[in-house]
């Protein structure tokens, strides 16, 4: 053990680089208009929407909208049910997530887009609406983590 401490790999304090990096820990809550919270969870269906069967143009048109948000993508899964089927799927975040799962028959989608911090998941609106070219949106918001 002594020899490793003469090497600095292991000591009993925190080394002032360490303590300063503790002090400047960011938890990423928001802090809008006198509110503090988690992050913003919108919860989108998409009516008279295309494109709803192909999972490559999916994870694209996903991918598009959360760079929008501002989000760091971390991993895509994507299933297709099908030839001609829905697809499930799920961008992971650092941020959080964003999620679809698809009824290709009804020209129906549901999204979620749940992110914290900075980002915001209006942002990635127009990419969604572009991508798969909704004739009506319906949209709910939710404040996640709400303290007050």
């Amino acid at each position: 053990m002594e020899a490793l401490v003469q090497l600095g790999m292991v000591s009993e304090l925190p080394s002032d680089a360490q303590t300063d990096e503790i002090r400047e820990t960011k938890d990423y809550f928001v802090h809008r208009n006198g509110v503090r919270y988690a992050g913003t969870h919108l919860i989108i269906d998409l009516w008279g929407a295309t494109n709803l069967d192909d999972p490559d143009h999916i994870d694209a048109v996903l991918r598009e909208g959360a760079l929008a948000t501002g989000a760091t993508i971390l991993h895509g899964h994507f299933h297709h049910f099908s030839p001609n089927g829905g697809v499930s799927g799920v961008l992971v975040l650092a941020e959080s997530h964003v999620s679809i799962h698809t009824w290709p028959e009804r020209d129906y989608a549901a999204l979620d887009i749940f992110v914290c911090g900075e980002c915001d998941p209006y942002k990635a609106l127009p990419a969604l609406k572009k991508g798969f070219q909704a004739e009506r949106v319906q949209l709910a918001e939710h404040k996640r983590g709400l303290i007050g």
